[in-house]
């Protein structure tokens, strides 16, 4: 227990409840499964207050993974391909991940060999700025492949 007048130590709970009222505070109990349980003494508010803000610190701190899609169809021809790559090298040093996808329409769907070709020429493309997570993959009518960013 810490508080103003009181020796850190092992006391009863009845102890506790007595120090605690006699400073105007609460008991706290910091860890249950301790052996004995450990408890402070402090304003609960306070505490509560504390531990949101620590929360919310924790929280501003994680990333988030954003996934920026660029499509392709079989047939893209080089200019087309070009524009789209420099799109990606964007998103890959910003940070992004990259979901580069071939939509096959119709009977183009025959031309499956085409779009793995396609994907795989962007992979080696963007080689120096990302990694292949997923190679590409025909899920019913789009074949679909993921690229990272390497890190720095």
């Amino acid at each position: 227990m810490v508080g103003e007048n009181v020796e850190p130590g092992v006391y009863s709970i009845s102890e506790a409840l007595k120090f605690a009222e006699d400073q105007g505070l609460d008991l706290i109990e910091i860890s249950p499964n301790a052996d004995p349980p450990v408890c402070k003494i402090s304003d609960y508010q306070k505490f509560l207050y504390q531990q949101k803000k620590k929360q919310k610190e924790l929280k501003a701190k994680t990333v988030k993974v954003v996934v920026k899609e660029i499509r392709f169809g079989p047939n893209t021809d080089e200019h087309d391909y070009n524009f789209k790559l420099k799109h990606a090298e964007k998103f890959l040093t910003e940070g992004s991940k990259v979901k580069a996808y071939v939509f096959f329409k119709g009977r183009s769907i025959l031309f499956k060999d085409k779009g793995e070709i396609l994907l795989l020429r962007f992979a080696q493309d963007l080689e120096e700025l990302g990694k292949v997570e997923q190679l590409p993959r025909l899920e019913g009518k789009r074949m679909t492949m993921f690229l990272t960013p390497k890190k720095k």
